[in-house]
């Protein structure tokens, strides 16, 4: 992140900091999740028993190309968008299957969260209203 955008009033140095360490949570459980899929382990071929053959590289692609995005600061809303579809569409399949999303919806507060914390843009964008 360019050193004007931490130094800018608007976006103070401890804000900067708490939304690149809640945006950094996430990461390394995408990329180790697209690793997996990649490496078709036995544990995640039965999890895509009951879907068609040949989707897992694609989902693990579009996972790893998301996160990417994600991490870049000048592409991290694009990459939280991506990744917020690709995690709703996760959810859609563990709510089918009747298993919990608790994870799902912990990773999509935490991309919006940091995003939110870092960016002043984004503040700006979805400001807090005090009554």
């Amino acid at each position: 992140m360019p050193e004007s955008v931490v130094e800018n009033p608007a976006n103070p140095k401890w804000m900067v900091w708490t939304g690149r360490v809640l945006s950094a949570l996430p990461v390394p459980l995408l990329l180790f999740s697209a690793y997996m899929k990649f490496s078709k382990a036995p544990e995640v071929i039965e999890g895509f028993k009951e879907w068609p053959e040949g989707v897992l590289i694609p989902i693990a692609v579009a996972e790893l190309v998301s996160t990417i995005l994600y991490i870049i600061p000048q592409t991290a809303v694009l990459g939280a968008v991506l990744l917020t579809g690709y995690i709703g569409g996760a959810m859609a399949t563990h709510v089918h299957g009747g298993k919990s999303i608790v994870i799902h919806i912990v990773l999509g507060v935490l991309f919006w969260l940091g995003l939110f914390f870092r960016d002043a843009r984004l503040r700006a964008l979805l400001p807090w209203r005090t009554l």
